[in-house]
């Protein structure tokens, strides 16, 4: 029997959730209604995550995806519910205090790269609260040293990347704050096939060579399921189906709902 819950009809329980995650979870939302201004679009929304395991949010457009990064990073306005890390509540610290204090880093869905700074500049900009400069010099170096396209570019300015470099660089730009929790609104939006492949790539190993925890929203759910660990399948601010990434993509209800097939 897989481990995958509900299909239309019965949503799944918190303790279905809670098997998902390997161990004891390292990011928690417990019965979370959020939304912007007064209008809610989170309705008592559950989640875990453990240690370096990544969970991808799948769904319709409108269905909440975005605003549970959002939620989880400090955009959004909270009704009732807590997020916690490691068993430590967060649900109402700033985006900064969320950065800095328990390594949460936030990386969006459209082109934030500053593209008449260098390749350099813009990662360095990833640690402007750090409190030492120094150390931000000492990621930054240690980014270059990892990622070729980047090094072979570090003094050009950053409009000169390709698609996928250019992600790369934002996902890069992250790490500067060696964040625990890495939040990623569409790796693949507007990338080349093989770009994807490359930012999955990636991806895969700053989760399992790095053991960061990676939540991600990701409109080619295939690509988004065949990646992750966990999958949520979101209809109007509610997880109607959970499972394995692998289980999702046989499901057939997911299958005929986002898979194209």
């Amino acid at each position: 029997m897989t481990d995958q819950y509900s299909v239309l009809g019965e949503a799944p329980k918190k303790d279905d959730l809670k098997k998902l995650s390997k161990s004891d979870a390292h990011l928690t939302i417990s019965n979370l209604s959020a939304g912007y201004g007064k209008m809610e679009i989170l309705h008592d929304f559950d989640l875990f995550v453990s240690k370096a395991q990544s969970l991808c949010l799948i769904g319709p457009n409108g269905a909440g995806k975005s605003t549970i990064l959002h939620s989880i990073y400090g955009f959004t306005n909270i009704f009732s519910g807590k997020i916690e890390i490691d068993g430590k509540e967060i649900t109402n610290l700033t985006p900064a205090e969320k950065l800095k204090t328990v390594g949460i880093a936030y990386i969006l869905q459209d082109n934030s790269v500053f593209p008449d700074m260098t390749v350099e500049e813009n990662l360095l900009m990833g640690g402007y609260i750090k409190d030492k400069t120094e150390e931000s010099y000492q990621e930054a170096e240690k980014i270059l040293e990892k990622y070729e396209r980047l090094r072979n570019r570090r003094n050009q300015p950053a409009k000169v990347l390709s698609g996928g470099e250019r992600r790369l660089l934002e996902i890069s730009r992250a790490l500067v704050m060696k964040p625990s929790i890495l939040l990623i609104d569409e790796p693949s939006i507007g990338l080349e096939p093989k770009y994807i492949d490359m930012v999955f790539e990636i991806l895969g190993d700053l989760q399992n060579n790095e053991k960061k925890t990676i939540i991600l929203v990701e409109q080619n759910a295939k690509k988004g399921l065949q990646f992750a660990d966990i999958g949520y399948v979101l209809v109007s601010g509610e997880t109607a189906i959970a499972g394995k990434g692998d289980d999702l993509l046989n499901n057939s209800d997911v299958g005929r709902l986002f898979l194209g097939g």
